[in-house]
Formats: C-alpha cells, structure tokens, sequence
C-alpha cells in the first residue's frame, strides 16, 4: 500500500523533474514560495521510494474574490504509478492536512491533459484556458471547502 506525508523542498524534485520538467535543468523545479514557513509540501510513497508529490501554498488568484485562498502547485506522479489513483490519494491526504477552520477556496492552474483528473476530483474551470511558456495550456480551477 502506498504512504502519505509532509516532505522537504527538496524531496520534491525528485518527481517534479522527471513528470513537470523532463529535459529541462533541475532548477525549473524550484517554485517562487517553495521555502515559506506557509507552504507545505507532501509526497506520497511505495515503500520507501516517493512515488508523487504535491505542494500547498497560501497564495491569491485574481480571479477568486474569497478572503482565504490556498494554491496546489506541482502535482506530480512518476509515469509507471500513474492512472492507478494515486494522484487521488495524494489530494484526499493534502486536503485533510489544510488547517484552516472556515470555508476556503483551493485554486490550481492545471495542465490541458489533467483537466478530467481534478475535475473528478471535485475541482471547476474558472477563467480562460492560458498559456505558460513552453509548458502549455492550462487553466484555473478552483474548489469550495467549507
């Protein structure tokens, strides 16, 4: 069975690399906010090897109105784990660490292909789709906790 839990900047790169920026040098895996005491990161394990990763983040998005906001960024499951619900397990698990008492929005800019992922998930389109340089479309979603 596959382990949920927190993890360092560091340990992130291992599947932000390979999954989020193959072919591109290790430091595009280094997130503007990476290293705040407000952002928590968490891997997912088979054994002892990190299969997954996801990163929170207290951000804003300018298309949400609501006070308090939270930002998933580099979600990522290496390709021999993937389409097995691991990346649902790894959500479920950062989303009961959230410790925020009152109703909260998580927002995410998700890849074109991911899209029928987070939307089964629970997760809604907001905006247009948007480009991020040589990376792709993408698109915000966005998901009601209360």
């Amino acid at each position: 069975m596959y382990s949920c839990k927190p993890i360092s900047t560091p340990e992130t790169y291992l599947v932000r690399h390979p999954v989020l920026r193959p072919g591109k040098p290790l430091e595009t895996c280094c997130f503007a906010g990476d290293d705040l005491p407000t952002t928590r990161h968490f891997g997912i394990f088979d054994g002892e090897k990190i299969i997954g990763v996801l990163s929170l983040f207290v951000a804003s998005n300018e298309w949400i109105t609501a006070e308090c906001q939270l930002q998933f960024r580099g979600m990522a499951v290496l390709a021999a784990y993937q389409n097995k619900g691991i990346g649902v397990q790894l959500m479920a698990y950062a989303e009961a660490q959230i410790p925020v008492k009152k109703p909260y929005f998580i927002w995410l800019n998700a890849r074109e292909r991911a899209l029928s992922f987070y939307e089964k998930m629970g997760y809604q389109k907001i905006g247009k789709p948007f480009t991020i340089g040589d990376i792709g479309i993408h698109y915000v979603l966005v998901k009601l906790k209360d």
